[in-house]
């Protein structure tokens, strides 16, 4: 009796002893974040450096509920089933906490289910598409994992090319006349239908669009479209098609207008410089240059480019604040669990880099006035950008073409 009584004893203590370590080995374990995304364009390389930077400074203080950050990276490309099978290396393999990344629509519509199956949380910082936050909506108990950081969606941005048509297009550069011209992808059927109504009804005579393969590497027979429509501005929706030669083409062949939109390749930091200048004068679509936008927007951009040597595009922007939301989210939490942490991700009200992060009853991040918006930066002669629109943070007056006069 007294052997048993004194085995008993051990196990008491052992067992007692292993209860003691849990919290602390929980403690020591680091939150994994996940990064979902196309490693070898800019958009990527960006999400993983932005990301990183945020990773180390929280690190520096302490990291998350005495828990320090580590990333984990998995490449999408820009194909659904590379980008499904990204989802389940991060989830089942990895077990990571959380997933910050993102950039294609149709692959991150293809991940969904996948995500809301693994029950792991997801903030994208890349795609555009409207239909991605619209699960939430429609089903928020299989859906409430998935959120948007940025970009603002396509409707929003669609809305805001239109205010810059109306407003600085027709209103101060005086051209009424314009085509519409985009790549066959998702977000730019989603995107394009509205600007044309919107573009239309604010007193712009849209007089030519056209949705064109995403592989076209000769743009001359949709130039010489633009051109017989009598267009004065030309608008151009792309992400996947190719903007480097766009740009080259566009400035080759002299066309007698000016020309800007959304263009997501043309957001790279090096863009003008890399197809030798002939990007001067483009209006290019941002939601963040070096400006002060917000509180947090030139200091980014200045240790971002301390580290890299370059200027981010709207992932990694997106990404940092992802990261600093998602910790403070977990704090208030007090843990990892995504039940736990949706209801504080929802409540968040974080200022970023764009403007104030702000969540809609989908997920959605929320745009206009305070919250992201787009802006308009100009590519200038040596190769740097102005901010033209809106004109309430204009850094400098629009040029012209230089083959054409004012």
């Amino acid at each position: 009796m007294k052997r048993r009584s004194l085995m008993a004893a051990a196990v008491a203590a052992a067992c007692s002893g292993l209860l003691a370590q849990a919290p602390a080995q929980a403690q020591d374990k680091p939150i994994r974040i996940g990064v979902p995304t196309a490693v070898q364009l800019q958009v990527g390389r960006d999400t993983q450096e932005a990301i990183q930077m945020a990773i180390e400074d929280i690190n520096a203080k302490g990291g998350v509920l005495g828990r320090k950050l580590e990333m984990v990276v998995a490449d999408e490309t820009e194909k659904p089933e590379a980008g499904i099978n990204a989802i389940k290396k991060l989830t089942a393999e990895e077990k990571v906490d959380v997933m910050i990344g993102g950039y294609t629509s149709g692959v991150t519509l293809a991940q969904l289910p996948h995500i809301a199956r693994a029950k792991t949380i997801y903030l994208g910082v890349g795609a555009a598409s409207p239909a991605i936050t619209q699960r939430v909506k429609k089903d928020y108990d299989e859906y409430k994992y998935i959120f948007r950081v940025g970009p603002i969606h396509a409707g929003h941005q669609a809305r805001q090319v239109s205010g810059f048509i109306t407003d600085f297009v027709v209103g101060e550069l005086g051209r009424k006349k314009v085509a519409i011209v985009g790549e066959n992808a998702k977000w730019v059927q989603d995107l394009v239908p509205i600007l044309k109504k919107s573009a239309s009804e604010g007193g712009a005579d849209v007089r030519f669009t056209e949705l064109f393969d995403t592989q076209t590497s000769d743009f001359s027979p949709l130039f010489s479209k633009v051109r017989d429509s009598g267009a004065e501005f030309m608008v151009v929706i792309l992400s996947h098609a190719s903007s480097d030669v766009f740009a080259k083409q566009w400035h080759d062949s002299q066309m007698p207008m000016p020309y800007g939109g959304i263009d997501v390749k043309s957001m790279d930091g090096d863009f003008c410089e890399r197809i030798g200048g002939k990007s001067v004068s483009e209006f290019a679509a941002n939601f963040a240059v070096r400006a002060p936008i917000t509180p947090r927007t030139e200091a980014f951009f200045d240790e971002f480019h301390k580290r890299t040597k370059r200027s981010s595009v709207y992932t990694g922007f997106f990404a940092n604040d992802s990261v600093y939301l998602y910790a403070e989210a977990v704090k208030k939490a007090g843990t990892t669990d995504p039940e736990k942490v949706i209801p504080q991700l929802e409540k968040t009200s974080y200022v970023g880099v764009a403007g104030l992060i702000e969540f809609d009853e989908m997920h959605d991040v929320k745009a206009g006035g305070k919250h992201p918006n787009l802006l308009f930066a100009q590519w200038r002669q040596d190769c740097g950008r102005e901010v033209i629109f809106p004109k309430a943070i204009r850094t400098a007056e629009p040029i012209m073409p230089p083959w054409l006069k004012k």
